[in-house]
């Protein structure tokens, strides 16, 4: 009886998954050749340029007032020097507190421009789900192994430049 009913689920398991299409694509290879992503990298790299920028500004006005600072205490009535010192003290909080926030501001940008380009990616992989009638579409970029299923790279990328271009043309 044991055996029967093993060899049912056996039956039942291999009959379910026969049923089950699975389709991967390379997301990698499917970014790389969008102008919108390339140019979203762009303007990613050109905030943080422009954050690492500021940071510098700010770490160099702090080095130069902590220089002059240091230079001109042994000549300083202590009532000034101390206000000299919370004033660097207030500009040092500044640059500590400014690395999370240019952080924050990266991460934000980052989703700005990435994210519909992601929706896009999403949309037309969901476009040859459909025309295919697969269950799954894996990205072959972060699985371990994969072997066989249907290689869908090539479709879901000309579903995706259309995309990618109305989106360019609404711009």
């Amino acid at each position: 009886m044991k055996r029967i009913v093993t060899m049912l689920f056996l039956v039942v398991a291999v009959g379910v998954n026969a049923q089950q299409k699975i389709g991967h694509v390379n997301s990698q290879r499917l970014l790389d050749t969008l102008a919108s992503y390339k140019e979203a990298g762009k303007k990613l790299e050109q905030k943080r340029t422009e954050e690492i920028t500021k940071y510098q500004t700010l770490e160099k006005a702090f080095q130069a007032e902590y220089n002059r600072l240091m230079e001109e205490a042994p000549e300083m009535p202590k009532l000034m020097l101390e206000q000299e010192q919370q004033k660097l003290m207030v500009k040092q909080q500044e640059l500590e507190n400014f690395e999370p926030e240019m952080t924050r501001k990266l991460q934000m940008y980052q989703q700005q421009y990435m994210e519909p380009i992601l929706e896009r990616t999403q949309k037309a992989i969901a476009i040859v789900a459909d025309r295919k009638k697969l269950n799954y579409i894996f990205d072959e970029t972060v699985s371990l192994y994969f072997k066989g299923g249907i290689d869908c790279t090539a479709e879901v990328l000309s579903e995706l430049l259309k995309l990618d271009a109305e989106a360019m043309k609404m711009k």
